[in-house]
C-alpha cells in the first residue's frame, strides 16, 4: 500500500478553503484517480488524523462531506469505504422499437442484457385505482386506472422504481392486469389488443429523492433521482399509458444519436 503522502499529499495552509474541505478535496481526487477503487476502505480517522495533523472532528467532517456527496458509506465498526456505484443502464434513444417486442423482450431486459447486466424485477403490485388529478388528465380523465408498481435491478441493486397507470377500459380482463403480463410486457400486449404504439413524450427532471425512494433504492446520502413522466400514445393519438419512473442517478447514461442536418 502506497504511503498516505503519495496518495494524499499535503495540505495547503496559504489556502482560504477550510481545512475539512480540502481533505475531503484530497480524498475525492483520490478516488477519481482510482486510487481508492470501489468498495475500498478510505483510511481511518486515526490515519487521517495523523497524516494531516488536525483535529478528529475536522477528519470526520471531510468524510461526512464525501458521504453527504454520495461517493463514500460508512459500516458501523468498520469503516469508510468508497461506495460502490450500480452498473449503469443505457437509456438509448431506440429502448421502446417495436423489435423489441417482437423478440418478446422488455425495454429493461434489452439494455441490461446490452450492459452485461442480471435484470430483475420485485416488488410487484396491481390494482385498480382512482388516479390523481396529474394522471387523469394526461389519460383523458378516467375515473379509474390500472396501476401497475415495480421495482427493476441490475445484478441484485436497485436502480429504478416505476408505476404505469393504464384506463381501466382498456386492460380489465386482459394479460395486462396480471403480474407477469407475459413477453415483451405491457406495451406488446397493448399492441395485441389493437393499440398500435405510435410515440412517447417523455418529460425528465432531476431533484432529491424522498425518504420513501432513499429506502426503494437503497440510495446513498447525497445522490440525486432521475423522476421521468412518459406518455405512450397509440396510432390514433390516444394516451394509453403513463409511467411515472424514480431512478438512481448514478446508474444512468442518457444516449441519444442526433441527425447532423
Amino acid at each position: 500500500m502506497p504511503s498516505l503522502t503519495s496518495v494524499l499529499g499535503a495540505l495547503d495552509p496559504t489556502s482560504d478553503r477550510a481545512v475539512f474541505r480540502q481533505i475531503a478535496d484530497r480524498l475525492r481526487e483520490a478516488i477519481d484517480k482510482g486510487r481508492f477503487k470501489e468498495g475500498d476502505k478510505l483510511p481511518s480517522e486515526t490515519e487521517l488524523v495523523e497524516h494531516f495533523g488536525v483535529s478528529r472532528m475536522t477528519v470526520r467532517n471531510a468524510l461526512a462531506l464525501l458521504q453527504q456527496e454520495g461517493l463514500a458509506v460508512s459500516e458501523h465498526g468498520k469503516g469508510v469505504f468508497v461506495r460502490p456505484r450500480p452498473p449503469a443502464r443505457r437509456l438509448a434513444s431506440d429502448r421502446f422499437a417495436r423489435r423489441h417486442r417482437d423478440q418478446g423482450k422488455s425495454a429493461f431486459t434489452v439494455e441490461a442484457e446490452a450492459a452485461g447486466s442480471r435484470p430483475e424485477v420485485d416488488s410487484l403490485e396491481v390494482k385498480e385505482e382512482r388516479p390523481s388529478q396529474d394522471i387523469a388528465a394526461r389519460l383523458g380523465s378516467p375515473r379509474k386506472v390500472l396501476a401497475r408498481r415495480r421495482r427493476y435491478l441490475l445484478d441484485g441493486r436497485p436502480v429504478e422504481f416505476a408505476t404505469s397507470y393504464l384506463p381501466l377500459d382498456l386492460t380489465r380482463d386482459t394479460p395486462i392486469a396480471q403480474l407477469n403480463p407475459g413477453p415483451g410486457g405491457i406495451y406488446a400486449r397493448l399492441e395485441e389488443i389493437g393499440h398500435h404504439l405510435d410515440h412517447f413524450d417523455e418529460e425528465i427532471r432531476a431533484r432529491m429523492p424522498s425518504p420513501a425512494e432513499v429506502r426503494t433504492l437503497h440510495l446513498a446520502s447525497g445522490v440525486p433521482v432521475i423522476h421521468l413522466i412518459r406518455t405512450a400514445f397509440d396510432a390514433e393519438g390516444r394516451a394509453v399509458e403513463v409511467c411515472d419512473t424514480v431512478m438512481a442517478a448514478d446508474a444512468y447514461v442518457l444516449s441519444y444519436q442526433l441527425p447532423a442536418t
